[in-house]
């Protein structure tokens, strides 16, 4: 490390006026990529050239992380000016205004093109960020409301879905009919593992849902496959796509974070759109989920924010992301809360399964039916929850169960956590599998 400045100047400057600050913060992370810079890729260093990255990087974070904590609600007003920016454009913003904080938009380039483990392990850095944004209750309530803003691609597709009642997405198709919005995951290559593209594709799909006035309720389900084992079944959800994340292409900002800010609360506490009337600031809809065959990882996940979960009788859930070496999103909150901390405990960190038909999935499941009558339950439940009193006797149970401020701090934890298992020894070890010829079909 030689030539880079003793540790206890640069904290006491990144301390200092915002001016000051973001002057050493800028010195000292230049000095430490000059240090990664000489270095080799990550899994062709040494060990000792893998200790002194390791080493750089720790420190120069130690750094950022002192500087957002005496400047992140000064940092977030100069980068935002104003303005409601998503979490990508926020990091962007973040970059060009101050350099050194977060990767610029180069790096990110370059490191996107690597697979996991070739990677430098920048979203740490934005994992420190956003962590630090969302911890501030000024800040971080701000960024969440942008989140809960309808996407662009969503205000492009509204008029053709109004016109037409049905969209192919890509990777979900839509249907309006008889007032409710029909998502189908159909991911039918890798039994609707969620990557960036089916993310994008599900919240661009939530939001057309409560944005369209002809829709009074929201039903996801899963498409009829074409795996050879599952051909000619309908599947739900087989959570995270490996595949996507050995290759480097699952993000913080794009999908980990997105996923939890994005479509998921939108489904869970609305969209806040201008057109919303003064006395309801988020647009809510009831939601149903139909559940054949399995709901695994981020599927499960899924279920936690569901009004009414209908599952066939042969199905099971499960949530194996301590056994993937990942934190399964808000689950950690969410599952403790509806299903008990026991049995939390024993899906989560042992990966306990849970068959439609065992007494404890009555906590996470509404109805279990026979597979040939989840068509027929999914519409008796649409009937249901078209009732006019459903919507605001929704909107106020919902005050009652996950507040803002819980979700808030929940996630200013889990964007520090989740980034750092993205490029921990394990994570990157297991998925490794996945890109060897024959490897797991995830």
């Amino acid at each position: 490390m030689t030539g880079v400045l003793s540790e206890a100047p640069a904290a006491e400057a990144v301390r200092a006026d915002l001016a000051t600050a973001r002057a050493a913060l800028t010195r000292e992370a230049r000095r430490v990529e000059a240090v990664l810079a000489a270095l080799p890729v990550p899994d062709l260093r040494s060990p000792h050239q893998r200790a002194a990255a390791e080493s750089a990087k720790d420190r120069v974070r130690r750094l950022r992380a002192a500087f957002l904590d005496a400047h992140v609600d000064a940092v977030y007003d100069e980068v935002t000016a104003g303005r409601e920016l998503r979490l990508a454009e926020l990091c962007a913003a973040a970059a060009r205004a101050f350099p050194g904080l977060v990767p610029d938009a180069a790096r990110l380039r370059a490191q996107r093109a690597r697979p996991q483990l070739r990677k430098e392990g920048h979203e740490i850095d934005q994992g420190l960020f956003l962590g630090r944004v969302l911890g501030s209750p000024t800040s971080g309530r701000r960024l969440m409301d942008a989140m809960l803003r309808p996407t662009p691609r969503a205000r492009e597709l509204l008029p053709e879905f109004r016109r037409t009642g049905a969209l192919d997405l890509g990777s979900v198709r839509l249907r309006r009919e008889d007032g409710a919005a029909r998502i189908t995951m159909c991911r039918d290559d890798c039994l609707n593992a969620e990557d960036e593209r089916q993310v994008d594709d599900m919240e661009t799909a939530v939001d057309l849902a409560l944005l369209d006035p002809g829709v009074e309720v929201g039903v996801v389900r899963g498409g009829v496959m074409s795996h050879p084992r599952y051909e000619g079944r309908r599947v739900f959800s087989a959570g995270i796509n490996l595949k996507a994340l050995h290759a480097g292409q699952i993000t913080l900002t794009g999908f980990l974070l997105r996923r939890e800010l994005g479509y998921l609360a939108k489904i869970r506490g609305g969209l806040r759109d201008e057109d919303a009337p003064w006395h309801a600031p988020t647009v809510q809809k009831p939601w149903i989920a139909a559940v054949d065959t399995f709901a695994i990882g981020g599927g499960m996940q899924l279920l936690l924010v569901f009004d009414h979960v209908i599952a066939a009788d042969d199905a099971y859930l499960s949530l194996p992301a301590a056994q993937e070496g990942i934190v399964p999103g808000v689950a950690n909150l969410r599952l403790t809360r509806i299903a008990g901390p026991r049995l939390a405990r024993q899906v989560i960190l042992l990966g306990r399964r849970i068959r439609a038909i065992e007494p404890e999935a009555r906590l996470l499941l509404d109805e279990v039916v026979e597979p040939a009558a989840v068509d027929a339950a999914v519409e008796d439940a649409v009937a249901r929850l078209r009732q006019p009193a459903v919507a605001p006797n929704r909107r106020m149970l919902s005050v009652g169960e996950e507040s803002p401020e819980e979700f808030r701090r929940y996630l200013a934890e889990f964007a520090v956590q989740q980034a750092l298992r993205l490029y921990s020894d394990d994570v990157i070890g297991k998925v490794g599998r996945f890109g060897r010829p024959g490897g797991p079909p995830r």
